[in-house]
């Protein structure tokens, strides 16, 4: 399966680079998964087209404001650090630029001795192992210190942070945001569930691999990252109760689908609690095992998301949608309009 086939023209200024006043005054298209039949739809009014009964799944983790700036100690030359995933106690694999003049045993100063790191080791892709020092707790360092680590296509500074993370966001490990849910106030989760949906919450975080392109021609070569995820007890009872009484079980997001559908692979179908890490790739031919319908964004042409997209709608009705959407002057991408696929 050529990689060729996810294409699609995207004029530059489709790429939304700042977040609307209000979350909800996105664009929704809804899209029909067995026709390929759109409707034109305001995100607000979302909760017509749920049902009592169904399940919205949504993904609670929050982005840690993962971007640091600091001198070498030795030289006081800049290093900008990404923090990409904890591992053991106080190191963390990240990306370092420029790599070249962090090697092992390199000492960083991030904001005059307030955090302090020194590289052990690299990682694939290029990455630096860091240390980090520090008095207190560090996600408030963190805080104080870092910042957000926008997409690399957008290139507006963010004028309020919380504006890439949803309003449920409550788990802090992820590199990016689970953009699906930024549309989402509490007032329409509100609405939603008294409509009779039931909503729950899983964790993902999201990786920088989600930006990775697909740099292989044929979709089966490709190589796909690895994110940490978790279910609850809870949350598993109740999409099986979901699924038991005929409700259909709806994900926000792309990473909310690759957990349930992890968990579901495993378990014949059924939900269970757990955790671990998931590099799922779902394609056009994959069996969903998991998930009735999705609201997502709209993705970049050839990535590993449209194809996800492609396999729960069909490629000629997802390529049709996005063609629409281009026309009708939707936005895309983290800060665009919402695609509701049922």
């Amino acid at each position: 399966m050529k990689v060729d086939l996810f294409d699609f023209h995207l004029p530059e200024e489709l790429i939304a680079q700042v977040p609307l006043k209000n979350r909800t005054d996105s664009k929704l298209m809804v899209v029909d998964k067995q026709t390929g039949e759109i409707n034109h739809e305001v995100f607000k009014n979302i909760s017509e087209y749920l049902r009592e009964g169904d399940c919205l799944v949504l993904n609670d983790t929050k982005v840690l404001p993962a971007r640091l700036f600091g001198v070498k100690k030795d030289t006081g030359a800049k290093i900008e650090v990404l923090l990409l995933k904890q591992l053991e106690g106080d190191q963390w694999e990240t990306l370092v630029k420029p790599a070249k003049r962090v090697k092992e045993g390199t000492e960083i100063d991030f904001g005059n001795g307030l955090l302090t790191a020194v590289c052990t080791g690299t990682s694939d892709h290029g990455g630096r192992v860091l240390e980090f020092k520090y008095d207190g707790i560090f996600y408030e360092v963190l805080d104080q210190l870092g910042e957000m680590p926008l997409p690399p296509y957008i290139k507006e500074q963010l004028e309020d942070r919380d504006r890439y993370q949803t309003v449920y966001a409550r788990e802090p490990g992820s590199a990016a945001a689970p953009t699906a849910g930024l549309h989402f106030t509490e007032s329409l989760l509100a609405e939603i569930k008294e409509k009779g949906v039931h909503v729950t919450l899983i964790t993902l975080h999201v990786g920088l691999g989600t930006f990775r392109p697909v740099n292989v021609d044929d979709v089966l070569e490709h190589d796909m990252h690895s994110e940490f995820y978790m279910v609850t007890e809870g949350t598993a009872r109740l999409l099986n109760e979901v699924r038991s009484n005929g409700g259909r079980i709806i994900t926000v997001g792309t990473t909310s689908t690759r957990t349930l559908e992890t968990i579901a692979s495993q378990h014949d179908g059924k939900f269970v609690e757990g955790s671990g890490w998931t590099n799922i790739f779902i394609y056009p031919g994959y069996q969903f095992k998991a998930i009735d319908g999705m609201i997502t964004n709209f993705h970049l042409p050839k990535s590993t998301l449209i194809m996800l997209v492609s396999a729960l709608a069909g490629r000629e009705n997802i390529l049709h949608a996005y063609n629409t959407a281009v026309a009708e002057h939707y936005r895309f991408f983290s800060f665009g309009d919402a695609m509701f696929i049922i």
